[in-house]
């Protein structure tokens, strides 16, 4: 509820202007980045339930804290460390859905994941829109609330270890163990550090693949609302309604689809969704009306759904299962990376050079990441393969 409101609270609640809420969201973004691949390495030693767990317990008592805070160096070393507590999360949740779904079932998985994201993502703003009107601390004490209740729901659940199989055999996965004691005890295991992860050049080479497609997806954000409210004249609930046809379609079709893709190579996936979500943007260049916008919606939330389950599953199959966690953290750096970058430069682009070049560009990038997934090193037929 709190971050999509966070520029309003800002500049509506406490008078900032809005170059100063931009800039705290900024401070917020670097912290993400800062935390994503060192939450992963943790979730790797501590377990990743634990990791989880402290997320979600630190990130719901810092959003109590945060309408108290007055003054402006306050509010922002509030928003660098709800980011920390906040985005701690992602690492170890990816690698324990990785882990639990076992190579077969991971495309699916991570699409269930992805539609409970995106449910929410649906009723949270609704519901943070409502409060706002009554007052903008409702939103962080419901939002905190909801962080504390679902920590505490983690702590009481029933975790056991499950017995799942793949090409190296039978293995106990219990995600409420750290994975090095549940992988192995001997020191070999326990001395793997992030520099074995970073010599891995297939996937040094995936993140690299990746980036410029990650630069895409967040012109939502930012060049896109721009050129379609600012440029075409649409209204903003307009804009909000497109957005709209996003989350319907992700919630209605993305199971299934990624089961029904289950079998299909990694860069297969990964190629045509990077495609796809190139070819959508860069049609903005075509629209002039609402129809050809829901469109290319469309055409780019169908890439989304290929290409963002295909690359977390494509990360879990090729990561040391010891060392899942700190390959889940870089994965998801990548994207913290291009949230802080991506808006920025597109609305660049959008004043200097116009919108054309803004959305040639992202269907270049798209082609980009395309070709390089489906160039990655040592790619093959089956498990783990691109």
């Amino acid at each position: 509820m709190v971050l999509p409101f966070l520029t309003l609270y800002l500049t509506v609640d406490r008078r900032f202007s809005a170059s100063t809420a931009g800039l705290a969201l900024t401070v917020y973004g670097i912290a993400a980045i800062i935390i994503a691949p060192l939450a992963g390495r943790l979730s790797d030693h501590l377990g990743g339930l634990r990791i989880i767990k402290l997320s979600l317990f630190s990130s719901g008592s810092i959003l109590f804290v945060f309408p108290f805070a007055n003054s402006l160096t306050g509010i922002f070393a509030l928003c660098g460390l709800w980011a920390i507590a906040a985005e701690a999360f992602r690492p170890p949740s990816m690698s324990i859905i990785g882990d639990l779904a076992g190579p077969s079932r991971r495309k699916a998985a991570f699409a269930l994941s992805r539609l409970a994201i995106n449910l929410c993502m649906s009723i949270g703003p609704v519901v943070g829109g409502f409060l706002a009107m009554h007052s903008f601390k409702l939103l962080f004490y419901a939002d905190g609330a909801t962080s504390i209740l679902a920590g505490v729901l983690v702590a009481v659940l029933p975790w056991r270890a499950l017995k799942q199989t793949d090409q190296a055999g039978t293995d106990n996965i219990d995600p409420a163990r750290p994975r090095s004691a549940s992988i192995a005890s001997n020191e070999a295991v326990l001395a793997l550090k992030y520099t074995d992860v970073l010599k891995d050049r297939r996937f040094i080479f995936f993140l690299i693949a990746m980036l410029p497609i990650e630069l895409v997806f967040f012109q939502s954000l930012a060049a896109m609302p721009l050129f379609l409210v600012r440029g075409l004249h649409f209204t903003e609930a307009s804009f909000g309604a497109l957005l709209a046809i996003n989350t319907v379609i992700i919630i209605l079709v993305e199971v299934p689809l990624n089961s029904a893709m289950a079998d299909w190579p990694h860069r297969s996936s990964l190629a045509l969704g990077a495609l796809l979500v190139g070819a959508g943007f860069g049609a903005l260049v075509f629209v002039r009306g609402a129809l050809g916008a829901a469109v290319t919606i469309v055409l780019w939330t169908f890439g989304e759904m290929i290409l963002l389950p295909a690359s977390s599953a494509f990360v879990s199959d090729i990561a040391r299962r010891e060392q899942s966690g700190a390959y889940m953290g870089l994965y998801t750096m990548g994207f913290s990376v291009a949230l802080a970058i991506g808006p920025w430069l597109g609305a660049q682009m959008l004043d200097n050079f116009g919108s054309a070049a803004v959305w040639i560009g992202t269907f270049c990038c798209g082609c980009i990441t395309a070709l390089m997934v489906w160039l990655l090193p040592g790619a093959r037929s089956g498990q783990g393969s691109a």
